[in-house]
Parts: C-alpha cells; sequence; structure tokens
C-alpha cells in the first residue's frame, strides 16, 4: 500500500466519467463533487498482496500524521499513480472502504474520493516541513517486524473485533496436527523425541530442524566462500536478492547437471516440454492451486493484467496435460520440464547462497497415474532413481516421509519396503487433515555444516489437481476420469545440488580431508604445467592432443613461477596436474599428480585419456567457455 499524505488548505475534486466498467454509480450529491478544507489528504494505491494487517498499519501512521498537523479530517483519494502493482479492483474496494472506516475513529468526518472515476480535482498544499510525506507499507514488511520479535503469526487488533490475516491453506495447516516419529528398517515407530540418535547424528539434526523451523544462519555458510573462490557463482548487485550471477565454470556444471537430469527423465520415458514462465492471476485452476501452495511470488504486469512468475513447473505442465487426448493405455504418462527459472520470493532472512534462492532452475516431472496402484508403483520407481542420483553423486542424505495417517496406516508395508531400501531409519511426518494436495511425498535432506536441512530429492503424490486442471483419461470403460499426479524432482533445484557438493567438500576440509569435484563435474579435468618457457611447445601439442577426446584440459602459459602454477591448481582442485619438464620431453611419459591419492605418477596420455574416459563413463560432456590458456583468461 502506497500512501502520499499533502496537509492541504483545500481539495476540491469532481468525477468526470468512468475509468473502470464496474464502478458503481453516483449519487448526484457525489457527481456535483466535493470540496474540503484544513484537509489530510491521503492519495492511495493498493497493491497485490496488501490485506488488512496492512490497512491497519497504514490507519495507525497516519493517524500520527493528522494529530501532527491538526487537520480538521481525512480525504482517501484512490490514486493509481502511485504503484505499477495495483491490487485487482475487487481487492482494493474492500481495503479502501476499511482505511475509510478506520480513519473515522481519528478523525470522525473523514471522506473517500469515487473509486474508478477520471475526476478533475484542485488542491493547495500548505508549506510547513510535515505538510507533504510518503508511505509505503507492505506485508512483508509486517511479516520481518513479526519475524524480528520471534512471533509466528501477526495478529491484527481490528476496532469491533479481532482477526487473524492469514491464507487459506495457512488456515488449514494450522489446524492439522502434525506428529513427528523415527521409522526404523525393522518397523519400529518411535516418536522423535523419544528416539535414540546415538548412532544418527544427522537425522537428529533433520529431525531438530523440522520440528524447531529455526531457518536463518548465524554465520554464513561455508559453501559461499567456495562458490566465489572458484568463481562458480556469486550475487549480482544489479537484481533482486537471491538471483545469481554464474560465470563460465559454473554455468558448466550447472548445464552438466541439468543433462545428466535430464538424461534420467527422457530415459524413464518422460515427454520434454517448455512452457512460459509466466502466468495469468485469475487463471480459474491457477488461482484455486496457488491458494493450495502459498508460495511468495513475483509480480509481472503487462496490458493491465497480473501475471505471476512460476515457481515449479506445475503450472505449464498440468494446462498441457489438459489439452491431451489421453487413453489408460498411456498411462503412466510423465511429463518433464527444467525450469529455468523458477521464482520465489523467499523472505530475505531466509537467503542464503545457493541453499535458498528466489531464482532457481528446477528439474520437475509430472507422471499421470490411473489409481493408487499405479501411482504407488511409479512413485517407488522414482524413490529409486533419487537414491541413485545422489548416491551417484556421494550426497549423503536423511529421508523424511510425510503422509496423511490414515494414507500411511494403510500402506505401512509399503512404506516399510523403501525404507528397508535406504538401510537406516527415516524421519516421518503424519499429518490428521490434508493441508495441501498432496497425501504424502518423501524428501532427501542435505545436512550442512551449520546442522540445518536443506530438502533435494522429492516426489509427491498429488490427488487434487488431476481434476482442478481437468485433466482427463478414457478406461476401458469408455469413461473420462482424472488420473492422480506426480510430482518429482529427481535432484531437486540443481543450484542446490552444488550447494550440497560445495558444503560436502567443505566439511571434508574441516577433517583436513582434500576437496574435490566429481571427476564429470570438474570445470578443468587436466592442466598441464610446464616447469619453464623451454617445454612451451611440447605443452601446445600436448594440448591439442588431449583435446581430440572428451577432456577439459587447460595449458597455464602464463608468466608465473612453477611454485605458483601448481599452487594455483591445487588451489582449483583440478584432478590431474601434468607437469612437464626436459625429462618429459624425450621420454613422452607425463609426470601426472593425482588429486585424489595424493600421489605423482608416470604414464603416457593414453593411459591418462583411459581413466578420465573410464570414470567418467555415461556422463554428459561439455566444455567450459574459456580459453584454454590462462594467460588469454580475464582475471574475475
Amino acid at each position: 500500500m502506497r500512501i502520499l499524505q499533502l496537509h492541504c488548505d483545500y481539495i476540491r475534486f469532481k468525477p468526470m466519467s468512468k475509468a473502470l466498467k464496474n464502478a458503481p454509480e453516483l449519487a448526484e450529491e457525489e457527481k456535483a463533487g466535493k470540496e474540503y478544507k484544513n484537509v489530510l489528504v491521503a492519495f492511495t494505491s493498493f497493491e497485490v498482496g496488501d490485506n488488512e494487517a496492512v490497512v491497519q498499519q497504514a490507519a495507525r501512521e497516519l493517524e500520527k500524521h493528522f494529530n501532527e498537523v491538526k487537520a480538521d479530517l481525512v480525504v482517501t483519494y484512490p490514486y493509481a499513480h502511485l504503484s505499477n502493482n495495483l491490487a485487482k479492483p475487487d481487492q482494493a474496494i474492500p481495503l479502501l472502504n476499511k482505511f475509510l472506516e478506520l480513519t473515522r475513529i481519528f478523525a470522525p468526518n473523514s471522506q473517500k474520493s469515487p473509486f474508478g472515476y477520471y475526476k478533475e480535482f484542485e488542491f493547495k498544499c500548505k508549506g510547513h516541513p510535515l505538510a507533504e510525506l510518503s508511505k509505503t507499507i507492505n506485508s512483508e514488511t509486517l511479516e520481518k517486524k513479526v519475524e524480528s520479535l520471534g512471533a509466528k503469526t501477526a495478529v491484527v487488533e481490528g476496532t469491533e473485533k479481532k482477526e487473524e490475516i492469514v491464507s487459506d491453506s495457512i488456515k488449514q495447516e494450522a489446524k492439522t496436527k502434525s506428529e513427528f516419529f523415527i521409522l526404523t528398517p525393522e518397523g519400529e515407530l518411535t516418536p522423535a523425541e523419544k528416539f535414540n540418535y546415538k548412532t544418527h547424528d544427522m537425522l537428529k539434526a533433520l529431525a531438530d530442524y523440522e520440528i524447531m523451523k529455526v531457518r536463518t544462519y548465524a554465520e554464513e555458510p561455508p559453501h559461499i566462500k567456495l562458490m566465489k573462490e572458484h568463481h562458480l557463482v556469486t550475487y549480482e548487485p544489479a537484481s533482486d536478492s537471491g538471483n545469481m550471477r554464474w560465470m563460465p565454470k559454473g554455468l558448466l556444471i550447472k548445464r552438466m547437471l541439468e543433462k545428466a537430469v535430464t538424461d534420467i527423465c527422457v530415459n524413464y520415458g518422460a515427454m520434454q516440454v517448455e512452457t512460459p514462465i509466466m502466468y495469468d492471476y485469475q487463471h480459474p485452476a491457477l488461482k484455486s492451486y496457488l491458494n493450495r501452495f502459498p508460495a511468495r511470488q513475483y509480480i509481472v504486469k503487462s496490458d493491465e493484467k497480473d501475471y505471476f512468475l512460476r515457481f515449479a513447473a506445475c503450472f505449464g505442465g498440468l494446462i498441457f496435460a489438459h489439452d491431451l487426448t489421453i487413453s489408460y493405455k498411456n498411462l503412466p504418462l510423465p511429463i518433464y520440464e527444467i525450469t529455468h527459472y523458477s521464482f520465489r520470493r523467499e523472505q530475505s532472512g531466509e537467503l542464503a547462497g545457493l541453499k535458498r534462492l528466489r531464482a532457481f532452475t528446477m528439474p520437475d516431472m509430472h507422471t499421470l497415474c490411473a489409481d493408487f496402484e499405479q501411482a504407488k508403483k511409479e512413485f517407488e520407481k522414482q524413490y529409486h532413481l533419487c537414491l541413485d542420483w545422489n548416491n551417484d553423486l556421494e550426497i549423503k542424505f536423511e529421508v523424511a516421509f510425510r503422509a496423511q495417517k490414515d494414507f500411511f496406516n494403510e500402506n505401512k508395508e509399503w512404506y516399510l519396503r523403501m525404507v528397508k531400501k535406504i538401510g537406516k531409519p527415516i524421519m516421518l511426518e503424519l499429518f490428521d487433515l490434508r493441508y495441501a494436495y498432496f497425501i504424502t511425498k518423501f524428501e532427501f535432506n542435505f545436512i550442512d555444516n551449520a546442522m540445518k536441512a536443506a530438502g533435494l530429492s522429492t516426489v509427491q503424490i498429488d490427488i487434487e489437481n488431476g481434476e482442478r486442471f481437468d485433466i482427463n483419461y478414457t478406461d476401458e470403460n469408455g469413461k473420462r476420469n482424472h488420473p492422480l499426479v506426480l510430482h518429482a524432482s529427481i535432484p531437486g533445484a540443481v543450484d542446490r545440488v552444488l550447494f550440497a557438493i560445495l558444503e560436502r567438500e567443505a566439511r571434508k576440509m574441516k577433517e583436513s580431508k582434500t576437496p574435490t569435484f566429481p571427476l564429470w563435474l570438474a570445470p578443468t579435468q587436466v592442466r598441464i604445467i610446464p616447469i619453464s618457457d623451454k617445454q612451451n611447445d611440447f605443452c601446445e601439442k600436448l594440448l591439442e592432443e588431449m583435446q581430440k577426446g572428451k577432456v577439459r584440459v587447460d595449458f597455464d602459459d602464463r608468466g608465473e613461477t612453477f611454485q605458483n602454477k601448481i599452487r594455483n591448481a591445487e588451489k582449483e582442485w583440478i584432478p590431474f596436474i601434468v607437469i612437464v619438464g626436459e625429462k618429459e620431453v624425450v621420454s613422452g611419459n607425463l609426470s601426472v599428480r593425482i588429486r585424489t591419492s595424493g600421489k605423482q605418477e608416470l604414464m603416457h596420455l593414453e593411459n591418462l585419456a583411459g581413466i578420465i574416459e573410464k570414470e567418467t563413463s555415461g556422463k554428459p560432456f561439455e566444455r567450459v567457455s574459456l580459453s584454454d590458456h590462462l594467460s588469454k583468461r580475464p582475471v574475475f
């Protein structure tokens, strides 16, 4: 809500014509216009996201100004030109009326100008220091104030009653009773607070994180320092917080991860699509869905309509599915998109490097299923895909299952089978009322160096959106039915995968172990370093030969000392450093320093290429968009 407050000798205005087709008709007295003297004029714009809590706060601040300037009344003048993010008229009018009601508490003669009309107006602003004042009040500002006081919700003090301003989804969640348990592979179910975590410190960290819900960090997570030191990712000062700048090395890792997960989903049988990043707030299915998924959105205005930037691929994927003609023979039917980008207006205090962003890349697969048996079968298959993905990257994780209590009790053996597959206890959240669109889900959670959890892989069984988006398939009897929908992200947000890798390596460094990138993701897999300039010609030939294969190789031809070149390569975590002196030039044997073992070995070029090929077999390959001669690279 934006307000321009002017203390005026007078204001006079007269409605001329309707600016909105549905603007209310005016009485003859209103059509004639009005004039008020010694007036505090509040030119006001109501914005998307404004609610009664915002109006209450605005009225309190206006009252202070009113008392200071000693005006006779307040005139609230709806003025659209203060904002480019206006609330819809059906949202703004009730807020305007409430605002007028509140101003009449401290200024009984207060008035408002007609809403939805073009008006001619004239005023004379007084010239004293308090005559002009502007205010911006929004729900996010109030949330931050609530958080700073340590509260979970804000209760708005009204003139006649107390009302808690919350969304439908949050109201339902507030009514929902959640219980946390630990489920072992042997089938033992223990309340989370009574479980013996003696050999399960990471599981305890997950349970504490979920139950206590402390999301902010006391100090900067170590992956932030590493992502900057390696010139992977950094903050973009020209953008909103949580929108990052990806540099060539970081972008290479990101693109390789994207390609790997895309291959997994396509090989699984998914159709890959690409859909828009923005959607109409007023689309009936989307409006309903947003109320069941209360993420904060970025808003874009176009042709007087408000659009929100997507926070996942759900919208495009499910609308796409709505337009398909589907037979039961086509099911299960996976639809896959990797979103560049998804957007969530996370609260500023929760933003943390690559862990929690406002713009991120989300691989999202939606699988249409005929019934629960088919959905459970696909859910379990996708669970195994997620296991394979994280095990391949050597990312350790803790598992959380969440389910409506009745559904869990009916399918306990199915859950237990998946817990046995993981081979260790998992956290289980059971809720009595379903407050969201899913009836069950799982998440693989990485525990970082601050012992906080970050969700990675996830799959959900959605029992609402088949009907909400009017997706249909024809069954064996020719009857049209709504499918169940699985929502799966095999890795979770790609940005967060890199977060997990860097946090893992930071933990190794604390333990005095050697940090590394997975070989297939290393921006440079081989660095060629001559002992002196005399070996440069040989190094050039070596570089050319190695580039014939699928190897990311570069040549340190800078005018630095040999020791500095080695030191820089170690700082970059280069997996293989090829050292070239006169002996290597004469013999053709390469002296190779291997990062994972710490050893230096002699080998032929073919042997080195063979090692890399074997270790990266089946993985995507791309070249980094940097010169292969270090002397030609800019300094980041």
